[in-house]
């Protein structure tokens, strides 16, 4: 059982610090002094070691180093991210990694000193640790020291839990037990920057609360930000990282980011994982998971131009042709892109969205920097409008592609008439490109996708349809709004019965079958619904019976047809309830998930299933 001494205060106002000592005899030692006055330094030493903490940062002498749990979306090495256990940065002083060989080699220059910005700017943005070692095991020149501390314990402090926990007991205890040695002194010194920490808890706080940040919510965050002069970089990678951390969102990116780190070690990308992938992508705008948490994956992961097939690559040639005739022509705009090259070009950013290409954003950047030197050195003004032309429609295609997106999958999704006047303005402007282009970008396409629900496909057809009547003064946009919100009125309330009907059924009772019991659990189910306010009356007889249909399917499939599925690799059967059962198939998907699970069978042959291979 190791000992320790601890002590807790505070640099300034914004940043703590605990410095801890652990060690069999470490109430026995002396191993620290603090310079008097403000402004004075607090110094901690062992022979051959020194950490001081100052006014501004850190200096060091010595072996040790610094470690942090990974925020996602910081720039973490590929070999970390792909070795897929690795969870925590690890700094060790005077290491560096050689080009060529990938190696870590170590030199004697340890000492150095870091500002508190730059270490919470490359660390961790909130907790970062530092250590040293004392002990006769780690000895000789400081490389030596270094390079044993690494085979000791690095691995350990790269993959330990305890790090994004702050459950320094757990990581004392591990690190000691590495050593093996009773005379070893552990110094553990954990730094914690308060300004960043106030804007994480109210963020985590929050956003837990319902995965999502209310317009007043929004307002006191930017409130403490602006308090303590947080900077919106900051601020985003806080956000991303305690978004990625809910627990709903964590499941669908680590699968993603697992299919992603496979790929990357093969070198290659099959239909298969890319199905898999433009799956999760979906289920991630249902599940309301902000697009950056894979954007970053894309980014470090598949942007390697062999994770894409070469008949994918295709669509790239478009647009690297047109660019190229807006900057070697000085005509206008109109004869160099017309309008059948500009739905070309929509049709290559479709495509590469859909494989989560970057390549096209990165095309789209190279010619913005050759447009702004074109420009400087004296060029027509032809060039600019030409590249604004083809910005203005590609910024239309988002809002539009992430609005219809949002309408298809996303429950609860929020419905304005600004919302619908901002589709019809952009429906008028692709139209004009080409007659039926909006319908051919945006809906026809979605409309074939399999996991678009009863409801998503209702407010599709209802906002195509009534796009349409608008254009022809046969429907205003205030009617269409309308329209779109009766229908998600009814979803939510469908919603809500399921899941109180399902609760009642798992927990009261055994069979539903007879209509008497449906009686009873309709009434129970209306009057809880009433007591907790969530409906003003009666719940529709219509939307009761289906809530129970719905749950009789997903019984017949998870308890009869299932096993069977899986027995006979049976694809065909499981597409064919799918397809006539009219459940939702995301859920449907979860639920084989928690069979597999439950059942310890192996995740990869569901997958193989799911996409009809034997």
């Amino acid at each position: 059982m190791h000992r320790d001494i601890r002590l807790h205060g505070q640099i300034d106002e914004r940043i703590e610090y605990y410095a801890i000592v652990a060690g069999e005899d470490s109430h026995q030692r002396y191993f620290f002094n603090a310079a008097e006055g403000p402004g004075g330094e607090l110094r901690f030493f062992a022979p051959g070691n020194e950490f001081v903490l100052g006014p501004g940062g850190i200096r060091h002498e010595g072996n040790g180093g610094s470690f942090c749990e990974y925020m996602f979306g910081v720039d973490q090495p590929v070999p970390d991210l792909a070795k897929g256990d690795v969870i925590n940065r690890l700094v060790m002083y005077g290491a560096r990694m050689e080009e060529e060989s990938g190696n870590l080699v170590f030199d004697d220059r340890t000492g150095g000193q870091l500002g508190f910005e730059k270490m919470f700017f490359e660390g961790n943005a909130v907790v970062n640790y530092f250590f040293f070692i004392s002990t006769a095991r780690v000895s000789g020149p400081l490389r030596r020291q270094q390079e044993s501390i690494v085979r000791t314990i690095g691995k350990t402090l790269k993959r330990s839990v305890a790090v994004g926990e702050q459950d320094e007991n757990a990581l004392i205890a591990e690190v000691l037990a590495l050593l093996g040695d009773p005379t070893a002194l552990f110094f553990l010194f954990k730094l914690i920057n308060v300004h960043h920490r106030e804007y994480h808890d109210t963020f985590r706080r929050l956003y837990f609360r319902n995965k999502k940040i209310a317009d007043d919510d929004f307002a006191m965050l930017t409130a403490v930000a602006e308090r303590h002069g947080i900077d919106r970089y900051q601020q985003e990678r806080i956000r991303i990282d305690v978004m990625y951390k809910h627990p709903a969102n964590r499941r669908i990116v680590d699968e993603y980011k697992n299919i992603l780190i496979g790929c990357h070690r093969k070198g290659e990308i099959s239909r298969l994982e890319n199905a898999r992938l433009t799956r999760l992508k979906t289920l991630s705008v249902r599940n309301k998971i902000p697009g950056a948490l894979f954007y970053t994956l894309d980014e470090v992961l598949k942007n390697d131009k062999k994770l894409v097939a070469p008949e994918e690559q295709d669509y790239l040639s478009d647009i690297r042709q047109i660019l190229e005739g807006i900057f070697l022509s000085e005509r206008d705009i109109e004869s160099v892109i017309d309008r059948e090259d500009m739905a070309r070009l929509l049709f290559a950013k479709k495509k590469a969205a859909e494989n989560r290409d970057h390549a096209f954003e990165e095309l789209l950047l190279d010619a913005s920097r050759l447009c702004d030197e074109k420009m400087r050195d004296g060029a027509d003004l032809a060039i600019i409008e030409g590249f604004s032309y083809l910005i203005t429609f590609f910024d239309r295609y988002d809002t539009t592609s992430q609005a219809i997106n949002q309408l298809a999958f996303m429950e609860n999704v929020r419905i304005t008439e600004e919302m619908v006047r901002s589709l019809l303005g952009n429906k008028i402007a692709f139209d004009s490109l080409r007659d039926g282009l909006f319908d051919e970008l945006f809906i026809a396409g979605l409309l074939e996708n399999k996991y678009l629900g009863r409801y998503g496909r209702m407010k599709i057809t209802t906002l195509r349809r009534g796009l349409t009547e608008i254009e022809q003064n046969r429907l205003t946009v205030a009617a269409l709004m309308e329209h779109l919100l009766t229908i998600d009125q009814e979803e939510r309330l469908a919603i809500l019965l399921l899941s109180h009907v399902r609760d009642r059924i798992r927990n009261f009772y055994s069979k539903y079958t007879t209509k008497a019991d449906q009686q009873a659990l309709r009434r129970e189910v209306n009057e809880e619904l009433i007591a907790k306010k969530l409906v003003d009356g009666n719940v529709p007889d219509r939307l009761f019976d289906e809530a129970i249909l719905t749950i009789q399917k997903e019984a017949v499939y998870l308890h009869g047809l299932l096993p069977r599925i899986i027995a006979d690799r049976d694809t065909a059967l499981r597409e064919d309830f799918l397809e006539n059962s009219g459940l939702d198939r995301f859920y449907v998907e979860e639920l084989e998930r928690e069979y597999f699970e439950l059942n310890d069978l192996d995740l990869e042959e569901l997958y193989q299933i799911r996409k009809g291979l034997s």
